[in-house]
């Protein structure tokens, strides 16, 4: 969005939406509602609140990131992180930890309501001209899907929940609401989606401005989790029953949705989906083209469309900047502060550019075992060997620092020289091929033996915490994989759904599926999660993607069992989960704990079956 539209976004937090509101709910400070004689006179303001909607709506997803903690291929530190915390980010017993997040998502539904409201019953009405009908109706749509998004996630972490559809003029109606059933959220969620797919144009006004496609793509999601949730149950939601009828026709809905984004808008994936060139191994000054759709500098402005909805946030000197460089990297760039490393397990997962297949799982060995001679840094397939990297997956490159990689450092704004990566070597003087180095400094956290390149800049100019990324909260990759996985679940493995995955296949330079790959039903699916494993990875969709395919036991291990240890590359153990854990545990990770502070205050909010 340009600074006018910023403006406007920081403006519109002092006009204040719905004062007489509780505060602890809606998240926001009190404040005096707008004059109606002075305001929502004109399409100006309806915009204005629509982007004060936005500004809501933005720190509710806009470090979804924090979700993969929650799976098997991040890990995250600092876990009370702001703007709004998820107090919890391993894989086990997060079930708690999110109800500040709980808040803000109503505090976001009800700014979408506020904007509903008003622009249906004061601005609709007087439009002059078929023009600016259009573009109320498509404000009107904006805010409707920003509401159904909302209640997505709500229904997607807790099952149940209230639904709040209009503005509450007393705290006593936020205070007796009841849960409503998620089938009747659902239908509510999946009304507001169409409402919008049929008014936002194709494009979106503005970079960070909805359109139809995010429209149809979320109503896809919406009926693919819906046909997930259907198919394989979801027990730990009271009076909730499993339907193959019901869960065929979500996903054949969420097919039609998914096919309407992918060929009727022009599309593309970013940069035509080509790979780009890998560079040399241990250098940096060249990178595959998956990496350079998650910088700013060359991913904000979405030229081929693959960023199908983003949440935008406006660098230096706007206070809406993004901090992902100070999350996924460490001191060495931008003096950042490595609360996010990609866990050991990750790298076996990026497959051969030769075969298209998965090769021998690395051999872990410490490079300082035996005291001399250094054997691991030669040892074929040694998981410290650099070769051992060799022809992979291009978006490994793009996604992860291993043993003499280079990433670019920066000091506090301005880019020093590359630095080297060499586990538990932190800030160190080394010499590589004649040139002397300092090693990367990880902050003391990093305890996998890789590091991240993914959402982390390599040029100067902003600090750490002054970054102008757009988040991706719906991409057109993510698309294609999800089309393929409502497809298979309906007819099985179809020509068009594998031509899609090739395509997220071909930008790591992967040859197409060998037709192993596609026999069945069961070898597509396993194919499609290999493709989001290494396509989304870090992008919040992991732990969501485990919990409706009710994976966590395939992944962890089953209750009571010996659960699952993550090891860094030199073969050390450092956290296993789930070990002796009995079924209440993974219960807790499939549905979210209501906040008990908000059943203090709503004595109708009854609790999770689990957390009771």
């Amino acid at each position: 969005m340009n600074k006018k539209i910023l403006y406007i976004l920081l403006s519109v937090l002092s006009i204040a939406i719905l004062g007489s509101c509780r505060k602890d709910l809606l998240d926001q400070d009190a404040t005096v509602s707008p004059n109606t004689n002075t305001f929502w006179l004109t399409e100006a303001d309806a915009l204005t609140a629509l982007m004060g909607n936005y500004n809501v709506f933005r720190p509710c997803f806009d470090r979804d990131y924090h979700f993969d903690g929650h799976g098997d291929f991040l890990k995250m530190y600092n876990v009370g992180a702001a703007p709004i915390s998820i107090t919890v980010n391993n894989p086990s017993a997060y079930g708690n930890g999110a109800g500040a997040l709980y808040r803000a998502l109503y505090g976001s539904i009800v700014n979408s309501n506020y904007v509903i409201e008003n622009v249906t019953a004061r601005l609709l009405p007087n439009a002059k001209t078929t023009a600016s009908k259009q573009n109320l109706e498509a404000i009107i749509g904006e805010a409707k899907l920003l509401r159904g998004i909302a209640y997505f996630r709500l229904i997607s972490l807790w099952g149940d929940v209230p639904y709040i559809y209009k503005t509450p003029k007393d705290p006593i109606e936020v205070d007796t609401i009841s849960r409503m059933p998620i089938t009747k959220v659902k239908d509510s969620i999946y009304a507001d989606f169409t409402y919008a797919a049929e008014k936002l144009p194709n494009k979106g006004a503005a970079i960070g401005r909805a359109g139809k496609p995010a429209a149809l793509a979320f109503r896809g999601k919406l009926q693919l989790f819906w046909g997930s949730w259907k198919k394989n149950g979801w027990p730990e939601l009271q009076g909730f029953q499993q339907s193959a009828t019901e869960a065929r026709t979500a996903f054949e809905g969420a097919a039609a949705d998914f096919n309407s984004v992918i060929t009727g808008f022009g599309l593309n994936l970013f940069r035509g989906g080509a790979p780009g060139e890998w560079g040399e191994m241990g250098k940096a000054d060249v990178l595959p083209n998956y990496y350079y759709m998650f910088i700013p500098s060359t991913g904000n402005p979405n030229a081929d469309g693959e960023m199908l909805m983003v949440i935008t946030h406006g660098g230096n000197a706007t206070n809406q900047s993004e901090e992902y460089m100070r999350v996924w990297t460490g001191v060495s760039v931008g003096l950042s502060q490595n609360q996010a490393i990609p866990r050991y397990e990750l790298a076996d997962r990026y497959q051969s550019t030769i075969t298209g297949d998965f090769l021998p799982k690395m051999t872990q060995m410490n490079p300082t075992v035996p005291a001399t001679g250094n054997v691991a840094r030669t040892t074929p397939n040694s998981s410290v060997n650099p070769d051992t990297y060799k022809d992979r997956d291009y978006r490994m490159k793009a996604t992860l620092l291993w043993d003499y990689e280079k990433i670019m450092g920066i000091g506090t704004t301005e880019v020093t020289n590359y630095v080297p990566f060499i586990y538990k070597t932190w800030g160190a003087t080394v010499n590589i091929g004649g040139t002397s180095y300092v090693t990367f400094n990880d902050n003391g956290t990093n305890l996998s033996g890789l590091q991240s390149r993914k959402f982390v800049r390599n040029y100067g100019g902003q600090n750490r915490s002054s970054g102008d990324y757009n988040w991706p909260l719906m991409r057109l990759a993510d698309v294609f994989l999800m089309y393929a996985e409502a497809t298979n679940e309906v007819n099985g493995p179809q020509a068009d759904a594998i031509a899609l995955v090739n395509r997220v296949r071909a930008r790591g330079k992967l040859p197409a599926l060998a037709a192993s790959k596609t026999a069945s039903r069961q070898a597509f699916f396993d194919a499609i999660e290999q493709e989001r494993i290494v396509e989304l990875f870090g992008e919040g969709q992991r732990t969501f993607d485990l919990r409706r395919w009710r994976a966590l036991e395939r992944v962890f291990g089953p209750a009571y069992g010996a659960g699952k240890w993550f090891q860094d590359t030199w073969g050390n153990n450092w956290e296993r989960f789930f070990f002796n854990a009995d079924e209440l545990t993974y219960q807790r990770c499939y549905i979210y704990q209501i906040p008990e502070s908000e059943r203090e205050r709503n004595r109708k909010l009854t609790q999770n079956t689990p957390w009771r």
